[in-house]
């Protein structure tokens, strides 16, 4: 790090703590040249995502347009918000940690309806009714089936 009083190219750093949200670390530094000392931040940089739809067109991840459709899943279930807004922040870190900056629709749709279905059948269903546009209820109940077959008996 550059000390800004004589541009010497090194320094230590005196103290480091991070902020109150955890998100950047304040660092102290002293220049080994002319021991001023100085601050420097220190955050993660996120690299954005960007969503591939199914006609290819591109745009921006949007965590709300997909906790939008998870809320419309879980309309009227059992469902707090706080596991609506869980189940984004673990499917937005999955894909911050795939280090692909590309991602296409398909495989959002599928953790989400892998999430939904651990915590509502009911949501998952409304949701997959909708992601894997069903023509007709033949589609549906095949669905339906599925999922009776994976359910363990009580």
């Amino acid at each position: 790090m550059k000390c800004p009083g004589c541009a010497h190219p090194e320094s230590k750093v005196v103290d480091s703590r991070p902020n109150a949200d955890g998100s950047s670390i304040r660092r102290r530094r002293e220049c080994l040249h002319c021991h001023k000392r100085f601050t420097t931040y220190e955050i993660i940089e996120i690299v954005p995502i960007v969503v591939v739809k199914k006609d290819t067109s591109r745009e921006p991840f949007d965590r709300n347009k997909l906790l939008m459709s998870i809320i419309r899943a879980c309309d009227k279930r059992q469902v707090s918000r706080n596991d609506m807004e869980r189940i984004v922040t673990e499917i937005e870190q999955l894909l911050q940690n795939s280090l692909q900056n590309e991602i296409p629709t398909s495989y959002i749709g599928e953790l989400v309806m892998r999430k939904l279905k651990e915590l509502d059948e009911v949501a998952y269903v409304r949701f997959a009714s909708v992601y894997r546009q069903f023509k007709d209820i033949t589609a549906f109940m095949d669905e339906l089936n599925k999922l009776i077959e994976e359910k363990p008996a009580k």
